[in-house]
């Protein structure tokens, strides 16, 4: 028996004990194939998945790394059934490859003729296959493509795809870097993804996950189209292409609600490609009209259902996600990896953090009672409502305004989920408020005006979750959310991480009701906190009140 940090058990749970001095060293060596279930304080809960251990194969990480790694941070004896259902599991990966052929376009060629005989028997696979060409070998439909990674990866048996990819048509397209040098992890970024093929690129907001996709656009010199969340992000896509490419203002166009442009390079919203005009998609063709050479999917994560569906028709196009995190809350992270693609490459944000590359974090929970009419009005509540009557308190609102007094001067962000509460705030803080209505020019002037810091408080709704460049904003303070959602638990947090001029930290405030669903959430949400490594207070309101942040 060793010293170690992990307890690793037949269920395939890892308990890390974070009180040890190599706890920090373990979690980095784990991060690569365990995922983080609970955080509490002492002990935290991770769990060895098949998603995981096949993300971690496809990463170039075999069974005997995973393996010595459990063994080395172990305390006690790791169950040898475990030890065998990892390398069981990691060695279904990559059985099964998807390949082309001149003759026949695309075949699934295995190294077990069990495993063949097996998955072509499956009712939803066969109608996706063609002729037996050997007892190896088998014709696929080439528009099957996406959809027969989607089936094998349920049957639990993945795929590897090596059928490559068509180049697109060409265009040129370099990195400036005459007043700027991409960073190491970045390079190494484009570079993984772009010998895979295809896959995700996981990297803190802040990072630049923009300047990998631009470096993934300088290999494919080819046509491409960019998917981003809402036509702000657009904008901000168009200029860091421009300051960091050789790209002009004629090969970039916008294609959203304002704007129907098609140019070489094409940045396009989810939202107007998942519009329907008399019950169809009609903006979905915009992918198979056009021979792009690469489609970039930014904030991944958040990847539209018609987007994953439409994504199965294009598996001939090289793919990169971006994302700050793979956690989907709709558990379809599957389909991220059988269609986008594995994880190519991926960073844990307080590695980035100790490079200096984004701004140190510290998380703190403001624990609010609330007052005997709001418990009374909680307690009777119907069980949807429960979350909105404990998040929106008017105890919330006195400790919001008293954290931005003690921050006065500095640039604060208050974010929430529901538009009563953010109007509140508003006109109590007397800033101004950004929300699903706001008209984009008016977004924009707003966004503009915090950078410069002529504006050094604004409350935004979750529209400025994603892809919001804000590198001043230093404290963020959180009212209410979408329930116990990690990912956007991420994406706050990244509002506020990017590294600023004078080497100043940032400070991200959740404000939680006591003994309520709000509590609950709160938990569920740390955990992406505690997964990259940050570690968090529990405050009282009147901490606050007190001045003891």
């Amino acid at each position: 028996m060793s010293e170690g940090p992990l307890i690793v058990q037949s269920d395939k749970t890892l308990l890390l004990d974070i009180d040890h001095p190599l706890s920090t060293e373990c979690r980095r060596a784990i991060a690569p194939f365990a995922e983080l279930e609970r955080s509490p304080e002492h002990i935290h809960t991770y769990r060895l998945t098949n998603l995981g251990l096949w993300n971690a194969r496809a990463a170039g990480h075999d069974a005997e790394l995973v393996i010595d790694t459990l063994i080395k941070y172990s305390r006690y004896a790791v169950p040898h059934s475990l030890l065998v259902d990892v390398a069981e599991t990691m060695s279904r990966y990559g059985r099964l490859r998807l390949e082309a052929d001149p003759v026949h376009g695309l075949i699934l060629i295995t190294t077990d003729v069990g495993v063949l005989e097996e998955v072509i028997r499956a009712k939803k696979i066969a109608p996706l296959l063609g002729v037996r060409i050997d007892p190896e070998t088998i014709v696929v439909h080439p528009s099957q493509r996406g959809a027969i990674k989607q089936s094998l990866l349920r049957l639990g048996w993945p795929a590897e795809d090596f059928a490559g990819y068509v180049d697109g048509q060409a265009h040129e397209i370099s990195l400036k870097q005459n007043d700027w040098k991409i960073r190491p992890y970045q390079e190494l970024a484009a570079e993984g993804f772009w010998h895979g093929g295809s896959g995700v690129v996981v990297l803190p907001c802040g990072a630049g996950k923009t300047i990998v996709g631009a470096a993934a656009m300088a290999h494919a010199k080819a046509t491409t189209l960019i998917l981003v969340t809402n036509t702000v992000a657009a904008r901000q896509w168009r200029d860091e292409l421009l300051r960091r490419t050789t790209l002009n203002e004629d090969e970039i166009g916008e294609y959203s609600g304002a704007k129907k442009e098609i140019c070489p390079v094409t940045i396009a919203t989810y939202q107007v490609m998942t519009k329907k005009k008399n019950g169809v998609y009609s903006h979905l063709d915009l992918f198979d009209t056009h021979d792009w050479g690469l489609i970039i999917y930014d904030e991944v994560h958040l990847l539209p259902a018609p987007i994953f569906r439409f994504t199965a028709d294009i598996q001939s196009r090289r793919r990169l996600g971006l994302t700050a995190t793979l956690v989907r809350e709709d558990g379809m992270e599957g389909e991220v990896f059988s269609l986008i693609g594995p994880k190519r490459f991926d960073v844990p944000w307080k590695e980035i953090e100790a490079q200096g590359y984004i701004a140190p974090a510290e998380c703190i929970e403001v624990r609010v009672n609330l007052t005997e009419a709001e418990r009374l009005s909680y307690a009777t509540a119907e069980p949807e409502e429960r979350y909105r009557y404990c998040a929106t308190t008017r105890t919330k609102r006195n400790v919001v305004e008293k954290l931005v007094d003690l921050h006065s001067g500095e640039q604060i962000l208050v974010i929430g989920q529901y538009i009563d509460q953010l109007d509140d705030l508003s006109e109590t803080l007397g800033v101004p408020v950004i929300k699903g209505e706001t008209p984009i020019k008016e977004r924009e002037r707003l966004f503009a005006a915090f950078r410069t810091g002529e504006i050094t408080c604004l409350v935004v709704s979750k529209v400025a979750n994603f892809s919001i460049d804000l590198p001043e904003a230093t404290i963020a303070i959180q009212v209410s959310g979408a329930f116990g959602s990690r990912q956007e638990e991420a994406q706050r947090l990244g509002r506020i991480v990017r590294p600023k001029a004078d080497g100043r930290g940032a400070k991200f405030y959740s404000v939680v009701s006591r003994d309520t669903i709000d509590q609950d959430f709160a938990q569920n949400r740390q955990r992406f906190l505690a997964e990259q490594g940050y570690s968090y207070r529990i405050i009282d309101a009147d901490d606050v009140f007190q001045g003891k942040i």
